[in-house]
C-alpha cells in the first residue's frame, strides 16, 4: 500500500504526520519505506539527526516520475509512505499517481479548509487515469475541548467525495519535542495519547473500502 501525505498547502504539518505513521506501521512488524518527495527534504533532515537508524527506510525522491520510479522500489515493503512537496506542480501530480491512498492533512483553521480544494482538484485530476486511488483528509493540530476541529470538518464535508477521518491528531508539545530529537512519538512516549491517535489513524487507513474502477 502506498500512502501519500500531501497538500497543496504549505505549513499543515505533512512531515509530521509521514514520519509518525511511518514509524507506527514499522511498530507493528510492518516493513516500512518513507519517500521523501518533498525538496524541502524535511523527512530527509529529520532522519539525519537522529543517533540510531530510523525503525524504517527512508530515500528522497523528489522528481517528477516518482509514479513510474516508485513502483519498482515499493514491491519490496509492506507500506510506502510519501512525504508529499506543496504547490501545485509536476511533483504534487507524481505523488499523487504514485499513490493508492492520498491522506491530506488540514489544520482547524479556515486558510487550511479553503486551499483543501486546490489539493481535492489534484486528487479528481489523478482519478481520471486511476480509478482506484481513495483519499481522505485528517484533521491535524486539533486543539483538545474545542468546537474548532469539529467546525473544520463539517466545512469539509463539502467534498463529499473525500471524507474526514475520525481519528485526528491533536496539538501536543510531544510532537515537535520528538522531532526535535529525530523521533517519532511511538519512539519518544509509547504510552502516550499522541502514540494512540496516530496508531488509530494508521488502523483507519489500512481500514479504508477500496475504492472500485467504474
Amino acid at each position: 500500500m502506498i500512502v501519500g501525505v500531501l497538500n497543496q498547502k504549505g505549513g499543515v504539518g505533512k512531515t509530521t504526520v509521514a514520519v509518525n505513521l511511518a514509524a507506527t506501521f514499522a511498530r507493528a512488524g510492518r516493513r516500512v519505506l518513507l519517500v521523501d518527495a518533498d525538496p524541502q527534504g524535511s523527512a530527509m533532515a529529520w532522519s539525519s539527526t537522529r543517533e540510531a537508524e530510523p525503525p524504517f527506510s527512508i530515500v528522497g525522491m523528489a522528481k517528477p516520475t516518482l509514479h513510474r520510479d516508485l513502483p519498482r522500489i515499493a514491491k519490496d515493503y509492506d507500506v510506502v509512505i510519501i512525504d508529499g512537496a506543496p504547490r501545485v506542480n509536476d511533483l504534487g501530480r507524481s505523488a499523487i499517481l504514485a499513490s493508492d491512498y492520498v491522506l491530506i492533512p488540514v489544520q482547524p483553521s479556515p486558510y487550511d479548509v479553503w486551499a483543501a480544494a486546490d489539493t481535492v482538484a489534484l486528487i479528481r485530476e489523478a482519478q481520471v487515469m486511476k480509478e482506484t486511488l481513495r483519499a481522505a483528509f485528517v484533521i491535524n493540530r486539533r486543539i483538545a475541548r474545542t468546537a474548532i476541529g469539529r467546525d473544520a470538518a463539517d466545512a469539509l464535508s463539502q467534498f463529499e467525495d473525500v471524507p474526514v477521518l475520525a481519528a485526528a491528531l491533536h496539538q501536543r508539545v510531544i510532537y515537535a519535542e520528538s522531532v526535535a530529537r529525530g523521533l517519532s512519538v511511538v519512539e519518544a512516549a509509547p504510552s502516550s495519547e499522541a502514540a494512540r491517535e496516530v496508531e488509530a489513524l494508521a488502523n483507519e487507513i489500512l481500514a479504508a473500502p477500496k475504492r472500485k474502477a467504474a
